[in-house]
């Protein structure tokens, strides 16, 4: 981490795991240490020497076609090796390995003196001990009220605008009320114990002037001035600037970042185990232009995976791979039809290190409305950060496709020639609807009228946010369905198999039969570790036939009544323009945000079982009676 002043000093202050990196503290975060605030830097800060490379070539090719041609890696996280202790890290070389970040923001405030400052003040020294990174603080070193430098707190608010731009509170601007020539020197108080804005005060002991921090989160009142375009991550500013408001946050806000992230599933892209194993390690074989170069490349032992199969059918394997990847040309939008193949008819489909199935029979009572059910015994998922957003997140939007029309924030300043990325292992249960079932059931004309509901209400989400409903389709009420099934049975495994509900992740595949690549009916519940062993099988034990049935007669008994009716069964997707759900909350659907790909909206569990609200939309046939213990 360097200091204000730019040295090249580097101080290791902490630890995230790589799936972090992506998802909760990434590139353009803050990230709130024990002590200190500090934002993760752009890639050209990272040490790409320090990455190691992530092979997927599926997920390449769609963040390629979303950045540019020039993208030519997934690298994940630089890590410290595991045998290193605490304190050997943070002195041997170990600690120049990992991710730079940079001290923000950079107004601090003194708890005794209640001096608020910005960083380059002088005002402000940086302690840290080699041995103990959670000791890791600024000190305000001339403060009349201690003895002992005092450890200082980073200021509690930040401004931030939706076209992705971060910046400092504009203390000096807000304090005085617009542009001021005052040199000011200003303190930060609070009165009363509850720490609400109305309680804390900014004032300047040079002109006397001070405002409460109520007028800053007060929507009614300008007080900010417009954004400057900043990325803090970057060290830069727009070149163009920016038009839009400034708006103010807390430091922490969830609002503040969210990421934009590709996700893939590792499947393989042929019914040849050469071709697949191919498809595995394309970045090593994607310039060989004859059998000669794999003959060159076997003397330096780059291909000792392939040391069964002869040169000649290597370089055949290659030329087929390559044809398929020109007669498909593969986009962002389009990561989840070659899985839906893959799972639809698994038989097909060779063993391979990485994607394991066996499919097993469907549970009795279940059908009619089951086709099938695949258990996914291995299973890797690789995840890319491709950008993030601030205020909008893209998870409400849910396609990937949506997500491109909102204004990310770049991962550096140039176009990227590669970006973060990280790969779990584990295991799932895929779920394969009947089609005829389920266009029986949406042609009703009680599910159309809920149809239209969802499709308003998500109408008036999108107005409300200034996003283009045009660009952000509402989903099919079979995608209801679908989410509303998938939430029921995640919580219901996390509750028999001893997962916690957080580990649980749904992949939702709906797609009408008018649409492209459709239609599909399906979902994926999975769970994944970093280990490279995956996880120890337990979620895939469950999907057995008959312990299957079990927990979907449970799953769906459970949703009947719920602790919030009346009003949870009653609520109306278009009613509420915050949320697009209809019967379902947190006592009976909602799930952890790392769980849902649609941040628990398009819920009904009306379209699963009867509701003493609706009864009249349900898709699982009579009333599911209590399974027999």
């Amino acid at each position: 981490m360097p200091d204000h002043r730019g040295a090249r000093e580097r101080y290791y202050i902490g630890d995230l795991r790589p799936s972090q990196v992506l998802t909760t503290y990434g590139i353009g975060s803050v990230i709130d240490l024990p002590h200190i605030s500090v934002m993760m830097m752009g890639l050209e800060f990272w040490d790409r020497s320090q990455a190691t490379r992530v092979e997927e070539d599926r997920l390449r090719q769609a963040v390629r076609q979303l950045l540019g041609p020039q993208v030519e890696a997934l690298l994940s996280p630089p890590i410290v090796q595991e045998e290193l202790s605490w304190g050997e890290a943070a002195l041997g070389t170990a600690a120049l390995v990992g991710i730079p970040v940079a001290t923000f923001p950079r107004w601090l405030v003194c708890p005794y003196c209640h001096l608020l400052a910005p960083l380059e003040s002088d005002h402000f020294q940086l302690k840290y001990h080699n041995t103990r990174i959670d000791q890791a603080r600024y000190v305000h070193r001339n403060c009349q009220k201690s003895a002992i430098p005092p450890t200082v707190l980073p200021a509690r608010f930040l401004v931030v605008c939706p076209n992705g731009h971060l910046d400092d509170f504009p203390w000096h601007f807000y304090v005085h009320r617009g542009p001021s020539p005052c040199p000011s020197r200003l303190r930060f108080s609070q009165f009363g114990v509850s720490g609400e804005a109305a309680e804390l005060l900014v004032g300047c002991e040079t002109c006397n002037s001070k405002r409460s921090m109520a007028d800053a989160l007060d929507d009614r009142t300008v007080s900010m001035p417009l954004c400057r375009g900043r990325h803090p991550h970057l060290r830069s500013f727009d070149v163009d600037g920016c038009r839009e408001q400034m708006r103010a946050i807390g430091l922490g806000a969830t609002n503040s970042w969210f990421p934009v992230a590709f996700t893939a599933l590792s499947i393989p892209d042929d019914v040849d185990p050469l071709v697949a194993l191919v498809a595995t390690h394309w970045s090593l074989l994607e310039d060989v232009e004859s059998a000669r170069d794999l003959k060159f490349l076997r003397k330096g032992d780059a291909l000792r995976l392939f040391t069964s199969h002869e040169e000649d059918a290597i370089w055949d394997a290659i030329q087929r791979y390559r044809q398929a990847q020109a007669g498909e040309d593969p986009t962002s939008s389009n990561l989840k039809t070659p899985e839906w193949r893959v799972f639809a008819h698994p038989q097909r489909v060779p063993p391979s290190p990485d994607f394991l199935t066996r499919v097993v029979s469907v549970p009795p009572r279940f059908r009619h409305q089951i086709e099938e059910v695949v258990l996914v015994e291995r299973l890797r998922e690789v995840q890319a950060l491709v950008g993030f957003t601030r205020i909008i997140s893209p998870g409400d939007l849910g396609d990937i496709e949506d997500t491109l029309e909102l204004v990310r924030a770049p991962l550096c300043q140039r176009a990227p020639t590669w970006v973060p990325a990280a790969e779990v292992r584990g295991e799932g249960i895929f779920l394969r609807f009947n089609e005829a079932a389920i266009l029986d059931w949406a042609a009703r004309p009680d599910v159309q009228r809920r149809a239209h509901e969802f499709a308003l209400g998500h109408r008036q989400w999108c107005e409300q946010r200034h996003v283009r409903p045009t660009t952000t389709r509402a989903p099919s009420i079979r995608y209801v369905l679908l989410h509303s099934f998938a939430h029921a049975l995640m919580r219901q495994l996390a509750m028999a198999s001893g997962y916690a509900a957080a580990s649980l992740r749904e992949r939702i595949y709906a797609l009408d039969p008018t649409e492209e690549d459709g239609p599909m009916a399906g979902i994926l519940i999975s769970t994944a570790a970093a280990d490279s062993e995956g996880t120890l099988g337990g979620l895939v034990r469950m999907g057995q036939p008959r312990e299957l049935e079990s927990h979907l007669l449970a799953a769906l008994r459970q949703l009947e009544w719920c602790a919030s009716d009346p009003l949870c069964a009653e609520h109306a997707p278009h009613l509420d323009p915050l949320s697009v759900h209809a019967a379902a909350c947190h006592a009976c659907l909602f799930a952890p945000e790392t769980s849902c790909e649609r941040g628990n909206r398009f819920l009904d569990r009306s379209t699963l079982v009867p509701t003493f609200a609706q009864a009249s939309i349900f898709f699982f046939g009579e009333e599911p009676t209590s399974p027999t213990l």
